[in-house]
């Protein structure tokens, strides 16, 4: 009986033992899977990447400049003449052509933005090349006044436009692709991030040009950005425009800006307002604009102060003067705490336009009529 009971015992824990042994716990294989986890995500954003790159190379080009230049006359020693020991030596004439910036197509009939800062010169050629080697000269440009911002157009059609996304909808952490031409020599570069920072304000400019201006609201992202890089598009994960890369941060590393896609639509709707037309009005004069505060330490008043008046312009037709100050335009007043409140008050208007201007002049008002007149560059 005891060795009966013996037998059962022995069966009972050998089979406790073998199902135990059955148990779907397998430790050794956790890191396999985490591995596996892994894996999945690296493809994944590296298909996203790719995808993105594939679709939007063709919608991107590259941006050159063509000028001559000439160095001024000097002087130099000829030991051999004592009596004129010194010469005079003609500066030189050099031809420069290089790639500069960066720029895509926003319409199928030859329409570019790329940044004002990459086409400030307005006595040079420029030209742009396309991902598959074909070269344009560029026809026209409209520097937007507002934002470094341009619009280039090119002679050709049939494009493949990026699509514009939403910059409004932004959110910290979201991927970055950048695509240009850094240094103006590696054609159609690609990096990517994160954006790193919204709402930032930068002074915006270039090396191959002496050129900056203060920016507000851009957008930060750790994407590299090279000189060269200037004008191309800041893309989403849809492939869609978010910014328009401008400008990097030379102290620090991994620090880029783009303007938000946004301002490029406002820019559109007001390029388009106007039948696609690269002339917009203009008064004739440059200003300053004049805030309370310096206006009460200087004893003038906030408004735009004219600086210089240029000749056969609206301006000098409606007897304005250096060192007026415009205080309204057209009903509207100056705002000196908007560095670009008279600009956006004329672009408002249409060329051919009557518009009144009220002027201070050494403690007088003075009411001045005057007609838009068109600056076409």
């Amino acid at each position: 009986m005891k060795k009966l009971l013996l037998i059962i015992a022995g069966l009972i824990i050998f089979l406790t033992i073998s199902q135990r042994s059955r148990l779907p716990i397998n430790l050794p294989q956790l890191p396999t899977s985490t591995e596996n986890s892994e894996k999945q995500v690296v493809v994944y954003e590296e298909s996203v990447i790719t995808k993105v790159v594939e679709e939007s190379l063709p919608s991107v080009v590259t941006i050159g400049i063509s000028k001559t230049t000439s160095t001024g006359d000097f002087f130099e020693i000829d030991p051999f003449n004592p009596f004129s020991p010194f010469r005079r030596i003609p500066g030189r004439e050099r031809n420069v052509e290089q790639n500069i910036g960066s720029g895509f197509f926003i319409s199928p009939d030859g329409l570019i933005i790329t940044n004002k800062h990459v086409v400030q010169d307005s006595d040079a050629d420029y030209r742009v090349l396309t991902n598959d080697n074909q070269e344009f000269e560029v026809a026209k440009i409209y520097r937007d006044p507002l934002n470094d911002l341009a619009i280039l157009k090119i002679n050709t059609s049939g494009l493949k436009p990026l699509k514009l996304g939403n910059s409004s909808k932004l959110k910290l952490g979201q991927l970055t692709i950048a695509i240009g031409t850094p240094l103006g020599e590696f054609q159609n570069t690609i990096t990517s991030g994160i954006v790193s920072g919204l709402g930032r304000g930068i002074t915006a400019g270039s090396p191959f040009e002496e050129y900056v201006e203060k920016l507000d609201n851009v957008i930060q992202t750790d994407a590299a950005i090279n000189p060269g890089n200037s004008g191309g598009p800041l893309l989403n994960s849809n492939g869609e425009v978010i910014g328009v890369n401008t400008a990097i941060a030379s102290e620090v590393q991994n620090i880029g800006f783009a303007i938000p896609v946004n301002v490029v639509k406002d820019l559109m709707v007001n390029f388009n307002r106007t039948g696609g037309s690269f002339e917009r009005p203009y008064i004739g004069v440059r200003y300053k604009i004049i805030d309370r505060q310096t206006a009460v330490l200087n004893d003038l008043v906030e408004g735009a102060y004219v600086i210089e008046v240029l000749e056969d312009s609206p301006a000098q037709q409606a007897e304005i003067q250096e060192e007026d100050v415009i205080i309204e335009f057209d009903g509207q007043k100056v705002n000196g705490d908007d560095d670009q409140s008279l600009a956006k008050k004329i672009l408002e208007k249409k060329i051919g336009q009557r518009v009144d201007l009220k002027i201070w002049r050494n403690g007088e008002t003075f009411s001045k009529t005057l007609i838009l007149e068109t600056y076409e560059e």
